[in-house]
């Protein structure tokens, strides 16, 4: 048996003793997956992230395993600037990385992995071996090199769906085929949050890989909620999917929800309990004092949901009476508009529901109805959003409070006109504590950094129950079949089946 082989199988024995398996995260950002593998019953051994804020959140969250500072546990650290060697001795570590971690796992940036527009390169560089020199090439072999040195049992990536089709190169399979000759078997699908209890429709890839003295190859959770897609997120798998091969593919059937199950979770159940939020446009000077940190109380009524009762009370993040989070953009001109929406409305309709408001307003001070004058053009900004509606037909969007959310992303860092709050009354974008109950993240998750920086962090995570339930599914993987020594691993037909 080769070396690589003998380390794993005795990461599968000391598993199978009943000790945690140990993780190692890259790209971990703020720590969403992290946290789901925590609840899930894994030992959270290292991470690695360079964005700072991101590093202090984390930080915030998770305390360091026995004998290494906070100092050390809170620092970035970029995976291509250091090994994970490097990365073992700057928290204090004597032990080879073979030896330190049982799970290997990454949110890794799709352009890390991307085969582009090899003729652009050529022209821009002239240089014909240019994309093998592209940084984002590089990052994909460091991954490799991680797998290398870790020897992990178990490898979980995730990515967005479009990694599947990025300039017509289908990036997962090529993992697969790199991970299968390193001695892992393998496979990936899309797996959409709603239908894990997360209140969100969040479409993501998942790749797994098992080390093959299992015999088996990866499965993926079953659902728990059911949820009637929209049609655009049907579309974008289409799309996705464009590039998975027909034949010996390692992609597996995205699971479907099961007759009888109970209804994903709705935007009204995920936050109705949360502070209710009038300062932006009742004090702005109160908003502007207040940080993320600063706590509020919770609304008191009748019929709090199980959803909203697990992020109350979610084990090592139980809040109290208050939660922290309650911040919100102040965007004056657009108060009247958010309060006016219905539930569901894009900017099309808010941007007709700005022109009302604009001639009524014309019509209470006629001095300013002369089209084009300066008072007219200076009321018109007060009132009118400059979006071009045919290039910005999704930029905003009010919640419809009966269904899940749309996708969270990291644009929030910049504005959260995708989410508007559906409560006409609080007329506003939703608050950094709503985001974080949208993606999943319990009322005890702290975020560092400013407003903004909450924002990105909860858009670039990936969904904590959505992570439990990939981590349990894989944590009975490596519990079910018992390891035999030079097993073979299933073949890329067979994983296609």
């Amino acid at each position: 048996m080769a070396r690589g082989a003998e380390i794993r199988l005795t990461k599968l024995q000391r598993i199978r003793e009943g000790e945690k398996p140990r993780l190692l995260e890259l790209c971990s950002g703020c720590g969403g997956l992290s946290l789901g593998f925590a609840a899930a019953g894994y030992s959270l051994q290292a991470h690695v992230e360079s964005d700072p804020t991101a590093a202090q959140s984390y930080a915030l969250n998770f305390g360091p395993p026995e004998g290494v500072s906070a100092e050390r546990w809170e620092a970035p650290r970029d995976m291509v600037e250091h090994s994970v060697e490097e990365i073992l001795d700057d928290l204090g570590s004597a032990s080879p990385p073979a030896e330190t971690f049982d799970v290997l796992a990454a949110g890794l940036p799709c352009q890390a992995f991307a085969r582009i527009g090899r003729s652009k390169l050529r022209s821009i560089a002239g240089d014909d071996e240019a994309f093998r020199k592209d940084p984002r090439a590089r990052l994909y072999r460091r991954f490799l090199e991680y797998v290398e040195a870790v020897q992990p049992i178990a490898i979980v990536i995730e990515n967005v769906p479009d990694i599947l089709n990025f300039g017509g190169h289908n990036v997962p399979e090529e993992i697969c085929a790199t991970l299968e000759e390193a001695g892992y078997s393998v496979a990936y699908t899309l797996l959409n949050a709603a239908f894990y209890g997360v209140p969100q429709m969040r479409e993501r890839l998942f790749l797994v890989a098992l080390d093959q003295s299992l015999g088996i190859r990866p499965s993926f959770p079953d659902p728990i909620c059911h949820a009637d897609l929209p049609s655009g997120y049907q579309g974008a798998r289409t799309v996705a999917l464009k590039y998975v091969p027909s034949e010996a593919s390692r992609f597996l059937p995205i699971p479907r929800p099961a007759d009888g199950l109970a209804e994903a979770v709705s935007v009204r159940d995920a936050l109705r309990d949360l502070p209710y939020i009038s300062e932006h446009f009742r004090d702005p000077a109160t908003m502007r004092r207040r940080g993320v940190s600063d706590e509020l109380p919770y609304r008191s009524y009748s019929g709090l949901s199980d959803y909203a009762r697990l992020m109350r009370e979610w084990p090592g993040f139980r809040a109290g009476g208050t939660v922290t989070g309650n911040v919100v953009r102040l965007t004056p001109r657009d108060f009247p508009i958010f309060c006016r929406m219905p539930a569901g409305a894009d900017y099309p309709q808010a941007l007709r529901i700005a022109e009302e408001i604009f001639a009524e307003q014309l019509a209470a001070d006629p001095a300013s109805a002369a089209p084009g004058s300066d008072t007219w053009n200076e009321l018109r900004r007060q009132c009118v959003p400059p979006y071009d509606p045919g290039k910005f037909p999704n930029k905003w969007w009010k919640l419809d409070p009966a269904l899940p959310s749309r996708t969270l992303t990291a644009h929030m860092g910049k504005d959260t006109y995708s989410h508007i709050h559906w409560d006409s009354r609080q007329q506003r974008t939703i608050s950094v504590r709503e985001a974080a109950r949208l993606q999943s993240f319990p009322d005890g998750f702290r975020f560092a950094g400013s407003m903004n920086a909450a924002f990105r962090q909860i858009g670039n995570a990936v969904p904590p129950l959505l992570a439990k339930a990939v981590a349990e599914r894989l944590r009975k993987d490596l519990m079910a079949t018992p390891v035999e020594e030079g097993a073979r691993s299933p073949t890329a037909d067979s994983i296609a089946a």
